[in-house]
């Protein structure tokens, strides 16, 4: 048996990346999945691969930024399947690389909204439902960027250091109500999210702080899957408010590239 049979996860983003990734190996452990994501046809891809592999799979399109949507999302996995076990917030959007002054205020709304907002109404409308059943797991995608500043990414970096945060301080509500919330911090990982795809010597194609990886390479979205199934299972039991950094080492510490070398690739992927 997998080690999330019987169990059904929603998963948000699950069109690509990392999402899609988490998907196909939380049904090829057992896991009822429901493929949520703001793109149809990425979704229903997903399900389509979940399936051909003899997995069970539905997809509800959503946009995580609207409570109604969220809310039906929510509603669709306990109809269709009965409950809901584990919750993966993992939908997100990262956004041009703008400084701080040049920043329009509908982008940081927008990235604000997608990337907290939706978490945090994932964790709303999922929690009485766990609630009610007696327990469930809530996975959120935070980011290194939410630990670590990235030049130009003010907006993305804050809305992550908000989920892990956002993250703790609902672990500690539901604690002792069998709810357990952790978060994953993923570093540079080969998704269409973070648009990296052409090798790591193309400066041009690649955010800042990939290309100084403690490991010398990007991470891969199964790595960043593999994470999230072990919070999703009973091997993370006595695991809660935890922020797991799944980022090659970039936030161990380890020399960073130079602050004008920064600026440098930031102004040759403006143009």
């Amino acid at each position: 048996m997998g080690k999330l049979a019987d169990k059904v996860a929603l998963i948000t983003g699950a069109g690509s990346g990392i999402g899609r990734a988490t998907a196909l190996l939380f049904a090829n452990e057992g896991a009822r999945v429901v493929v949520a994501d703001f793109v149809p046809q990425g979704g229903h891809e997903t399900v389509k691969m979940i399936r051909e592999a003899g997995g069970q799979a539905l997809f509800v399109e959503v946009n995580v930024t609207k409570s109604s949507d969220v809310q039906r999302m929510i509603r669709s996995a306990v109809d269709e399947y009965g409950k809901l076990d584990v919750l993966f917030n993992n939908a997100g959007m990262q956004g041009k690389y703008i400084m701080t002054a040049d920043l329009p205020e509908e982008v940081w709304d927008n990235i604000i909204a997608t990337n907290l907002r939706g978490v945090f109404l994932g964790c709303k409308y999922a929690i009485p439902i766990m609630l009610t059943q007696g327990g469930g797991v809530i996975i959120n995608t935070a980011s290194s960027a939410g630990i670590m500043g990235l030049p130009g990414s003010q907006a993305y970096c804050a809305s992550k250091a908000g989920v892990i945060l956002l993250t703790k301080a609902a672990a500690l509500e539901y604690a002792d109500k069998n709810i357990r919330i952790n978060c994953i911090c993923p570093g540079g990982i080969v998704t269409p999210l973070a648009g990296i795809g052409k090798p790591m010597t193309d400066v041009t194609s690649v955010p800042l702080f990939h290309q100084s990886q403690a490991m010398r390479r990007f991470g891969q979205p199964e790595e960043v899957a593999r994470a999230a199934l072990y919070l999703a299972s009973d091997d993370s039991s006595f695991v809660t408010g935890t922020a797991l950094m799944v980022d090659g080492g970039w936030t161990a510490g380890l020399p960073k590239m130079p602050a004008k070398k920064y600026a440098e690739i930031l102004d040759s992927i403006k143009k």
